[in-house]
Parts: C-alpha cells; sequence; structure tokens
C-alpha cells in the first residue's frame, strides 16, 4: 500500500461507563484486522472518554468498519466520533514523543479551579503541553469531614521550558500565595525507580527541635532557640551554632534524656510513609545534625535501616557540653547520603533528601530529588520539590504513588 493510501482515524467514544464497551469495540476493529496505533482512557464519576487510533488494513476501505462501529456504539449506548489523520499529522505527532516529557505534582489539603488554573497557565506559558492528568489521592467525601485531607494530581507534559529559572520562581508564588506545593521533575527511569530515602530529623520526621527541647529543661531555652532559628535559617555556620548551643547544656542530666525521647511529636504521616516505603523495598536513613540518642530511638520506632548524626558526651550522668566525633553539618550529610547510597550499590539519582533546613541544602541538591518539608523559605526556594500543605507522607506521591497502592499495603498487613 502507498503511503498516500494509508487510513489512519481516531475513534473517539464517549457516554456512561460499563462493563464490555471497549471489548465491543475492539472486536468489531478485529474483524477488519485493524492496526491499533494508540488507545487512552478516562473515566470520572462512570462517565466514559476512549479514543482508540487506527490504521485500516492494506487493501481495506474504512466505510464497513465504520458502519459497524456505529451500529456497535448504538447497541451499547455510547456516542462515537471519527475523525481521519493524515500520514504525515500522524508522523508529526509520533516524533513529538521524543521531546523532553516531565511530572508535574500539585498538592494540598484540597485543590481548586484557581489553584490549578494558576499552574496550568504558567506551563502554558512555558510551551508544555499536558499529555494525561491522574489523580493519587481517593475520591473525597463532600458530605463527610476527612480527619487528614490530602488531594494531589500528577500532570505529565511535553515540551521545551522557556525559561526555567521564570517558571521555578512563578511556581514558588503560586506555592507561597495559594498554599499548594508543585513538584516539577523530569520524567525520566530515576524518577520511577528511586531507592533510598534520607530524612533530617529535627522539624522534620519530629514536630521539635530536640535540642530546644534540652534547653528548656536546662533553663536557657530562649538563648538556644535564638541560636537555632539563626542556623535554620543559614544566618550563621551551622557548625559553629551547635558549638554554642551544646556549650549552653553542661550540666544537663542524661535522664531527661529518655523522657525526651518517649516523648517526641512524630510529624503527622510518618508512620504510614515509613510502612509504605519498607512495603516497597526502599532503604531508609537519619541524617541529622541532632542527636544520636534521639535518632536511635526513632529508628527502633519507626524501623529506619541508618542513622548518622552527634554523639553527647556524658560523663557521670551529665551532659559535658561536649560532643563525640565530627559535627554532622550540611556538609557530612550529604556525604553520609553519597555513602550509604555507595554501599548499597544505588546510584545518587536513585536517591530522595528530605529536610526543612539550611543545613539540609547540600543533600538535597545531591539527591536525586530533593525534597523541603515545611521548610524555611530560603530552603523552598533552592530545593527542587516542596511539602508544606500535607504530612510527610505526601512524599509518597511525588514518587507516583496511588493512595489505593498504600492501601492495598495496608491490606495486606
Amino acid at each position: 500500500m502507498q503511503v498516500e493510501d494509508k487510513e489512519v482515524i481516531l475513534l473517539k467514544v464517549s457516554g456512561q461507563d460499563k462493563l464490555g464497551v471497549t471489548a465491543g469495540l475492539t472486536s468489531v476493529l478485529a474483524n477488519y484486522d485493524a492496526i491499533i496505533l494508540d488507545i487512552g482512557q478516562a473515566d470520572i464519576h462512570d462517565t466514559l472518554s476512549l479514543g482508540i487510533l487506527f490504521e485500516i488494513k492494506a487493501g481495506s476501505t474504512s466505510g464497513p468498519v465504520l458502519k459497524d462501529l456505529l451500529f456497535k456504539a448504538y447497541e451499547l449506548g455510547v456516542k462515537v466520533k471519527f475523525i481521519p489523520i493524515s500520514v504525515p499529522d500522524y508522523e508529526i505527532w509520533v516524533k513529538g514523543q521524543r521531546q523532553q516529557r516531565y511530572s508535574i505534582n500539585v498538592l494540598g489539603e484540597t485543590l481548586t479551579a484557581v489553584q490549578l488554573a494558576a499552574v496550568t497557565r504558567i506551563l502554558s506559558n512555558q510551551n508544555l503541553n499536558i499529555d494525561a492528568i491522574k489523580r493519587l489521592t481517593g475520591r473525597v467525601s463532600i458530605v463527610e469531614e476527612d480527619e487528614f485531607p490530602r488531594s494531589c494530581i500528577q500532570l505529565s507534559v511535553t515540551g521545551t521550558i522557556v525559561d526555567k529559572t521564570f517558571m521555578t520562581a512563578s511556581f514558588m508564588e503560586i506555592s507561597r500565595t495559594l498554599d499548594v506545593d508543585i513538584s516539577f521533575q523530569e520524567d525520566n527511569m530515576y524518577r520511577r525507580n528511586r531507592r533510598l530515602v534520607c530524612f533530617d530529623m529535627d522539624s522534620t520526621l519530629i514536630q521539635t527541635e530536640v535540642i530546644d527541647e534540652l534547653a528548656e529543661l536546662a533553663g536557657v531555652g530562649e538563648q538556644v532557640r535564638t541560636i537555632t532559628e539563626a542556623a535554620m535559617n543559614g544566618e550563621i555556620d551551622f557548625s559553629e551554632s551547635f558549638k554554642q548551643r551544646m556549650a549552653l547544656l553542661e550540666g544537663l542530666s542524661e535522664d531527661v534524656l529518655q523522657n525526651v525521647a518517649e516523648n517526641l511529636p512524630i510529624t503527622k504521616g510518618a508512620h504510614r510513609l515509613m510502612k509504605a516505603l519498607k512495603y516497597y523495598g526502599y532503604k531508609t536513613a537519619i541524617l541529622s545534625g541532632g542527636f544520636t540518642f534521639f535518632g536511635k530511638y526513632l529508628q527502633k520506632e519507626l524501623g529506619i535501616d541508618y542513622v548518622h548524626a552527634n554523639e553527647l558526651e556524658i560523663i557521670d550522668g551529665k551532659l559535658t557540653g561536649n560532643y563525640l566525633g565530627e559535627i554532622v553539618d550540611g556538609k557530612k550529610k550529604a556525604e553520609y547520603l553519597q555513602a550509604i547510597a555507595d554501599k548499597e550499590g544505588i546510584h545518587i539519582n536513585q536517591t530522595i533528601a528530605v529536610g526543612d533546613g539550611a543545613n539540609d541544602l547540600p543533600m538535597l541538591s545531591l539527591a536525586g530529588l530533593g525534597i523541603a518539608f515545611h521548610a524555611k523559605p530560603t530552603v523552598k526556594e533552592k530545593a527542587g520539590s516542596s511539602i508544606s500543605s500535607l504530612g510527610l507522607d505526601g512524599v509518597l506521591y511525588l514518587l507516583g504513588y496511588h493512595d489505593r497502592h498504600i492501601d492495598m499495603m495496608e491490606d495486606d498487613n
């Protein structure tokens, strides 16, 4: 058959979703040995939208197959529309699949039209075309109140970005003003095959800064909080701030450590996240500028594989105000991330780092995916992705997991 004799037709189907629609229509196409070039289907509130792109068998014409498709559609109670596609147009469309592909996650407790319009407007202005939209969170009741509301959609887009710096800044502004989180990732083999997730501890896995808790018990809370805040915002060097804060804890009894550990406020969604990561075979680590005493406690509580943090020096049952070994600062966190990845045989692009402070930026930058979690503004600006509207289990959506994957895990247990 000559190129000009080829017939390519797009069959568009709409109507109430029911059993047998796809089977019935493809059976008609099968009777004529049609070649399926592409197929896609979406279902919202039992309303079907189905597209089948097919090529007529060589030596045949489209008339009989289109007639039979119309009869079958009537029998099934759905509407059909036929769109002829020229061979040149089809070939242009095929070549388009070679364009760079990206994945954008939009997260929030609820998602509004205002938020989605703002995000998609930016994509359009950057010449990025949306190929597919998928909801990753389950269906939400509008009658019953959800204790932990969460909503996430994933956009698959293609194209060449006009100005990535401007696009990122625009997403940041939307995130700030519209209370929505936006994650933009290249859709490559690494995004689909992450294997190691490393977490900061204080204000990430737990909703407190442990050193501030200890300082309160030592009677130097205000002084230490001031230093901590400056360090997390990157206003003073972390190592220097750590030494200053440690010195203020001199004389504190080690008896208070266990009590603090047993009352650590674990971040919402942490248990759900860790359970899922373990179920799906991820390695996990705590890389913290805090203390190993509390990291080890969380390791046992959450089933974490590795812990690297600072070691308190205790003599005669009291903190000396000193520490043992090297300070785990931002640079050291990144080194530990690389070392764990090497030990586990994991490519650095298959790693994820999650943190909130300026001292997390080195590991957030090194990891294949860096996530600023309820982070300081300066950290959110520099991290690749951020989560501020949901709990830690929001990380699962950035990995592409749907709620049904998590529900399946919980059912198995």
